[in-house]
């Protein structure tokens, strides 16, 4: 992962953005809303990742949107606007198409959103967040964040020393589903084994049991204090402007949307902002960096 600025933020700032960004996302089907959200995410992964990782992670997310947007109006059809008719007699509508378009970009923000939210919150961050409220709980859900990476780490370097033990691996089909169940066998053994001895470890060492206190690098400062201010702010604006009706899009049976009024225009600023919050900081920074560097 590349230098992210919002990465060293206080754990409840990164976890109140990623929660108030991904709501409004999903509980606002508005297209306005729905493409600027997927528009922050798309930019945020791509300064998060880079650009090799994006498109590998768009590799993964444009099917998706294809599926979603092809799929609901071949099976919804919903609307008064018939497009024409398919092979069964069904209507296809311009409504369940414009439905399912929205939904489809809706789900490709949520899917960036939460691989941002992978890159950004640590086993360590839900340790600090929810170790004192649900001790055992955050335990068992950092040990799970970590078990996909460790068990993908694992299963390549049980194949690769495979691989060299034995020469003719992947030449015959056989030898290598045997050579896939024996590396899949060895991985969840060992996966087991070391759930086992963190489990004994923090047993051990009295986790959960009773009070207790914990080290953690974590502080909130004003940087902290000052991101929280303008979440704040610009997710009561958004929400005002939903509030009042300003912004809202009905799909069926007719299309029909609101969006006039400078509540709705400075709600979805509002929105833009709070969704462009983590590239902002990193924009800053940068322009900060290359300033204090300009002077030495």
């Amino acid at each position: 992962m590349q230098k992210d600025s919002f990465y060293t933020v206080n754990p409840a700032v990164n976890i109140c953005f990623f929660a108030a960004v991904m709501l409004i996302t999903t509980f606002v089907l508005h297209p306005v809303i729905v493409g600027v959200s997927l528009a922050a995410a798309c930019a945020y992964t791509l300064m998060l990742k880079g650009r090799k990782a994006f498109v590998y992670m768009l590799a993964f997310v444009v099917p998706v949107v294809l599926a979603v947007s092809v799929i609901n109006p071949l099976f919804n059809h919903e609307g008064v606007t018939v497009l024409f008719y398919l092979w069964n007699g069904n209507a296809m509508t311009y409504e369940a198409v414009i439905y399912g378009c929205v939904s489809a970009c809706m789900f490709a923000a949520l899917i960036m959103w939460f691989f941002c939210l992978n890159c950004v919150m640590t086993s360590d961050k839900y340790v600090y967040l929810f170790g004192r409220i649900i001790p055992t709980l955050s335990l068992v859900f950092s040990m799970v964040l970590r078990f996909v990476p460790g068990i993908i780490s694992r299963i390549r370097e049980v194949s690769q020393a495979r691989r060299s033990i034995s020469p003719d691996f992947g030449k015959n089909p056989i030898k290598g589903i045997r050579h896939g169940l024996s590396t899949v066998s060895v991985t969840v053994t060992w996966a087991l084994e070391k759930a086992v001895n963190v489990s004994d470890s923090m047993k051990s060492r009295g986790y959960g049991l009773g009070r207790r206190t914990s080290f953690s690098v974590f502080s909130f400062d004003k940087r902290d204090c000052a991101l929280s201010a303008i979440m704040l702010v610009c997710f009561a604006a958004c929400v005002a402007a939903l509030a009042s009706k300003t912004i809202s899009f009905r799909f069926y049976p007719s299309i029909k949307q609101t969006f006039a009024g400078w509540a709705a225009y400075g709600g979805c600023a509002a929105f833009a902002v709070l969704c462009a919050l983590p590239v902002l900081l990193n924009i800053k920074e940068n322009i900060a960096w290359r300033i204090l560097k300009s002077r030495i």
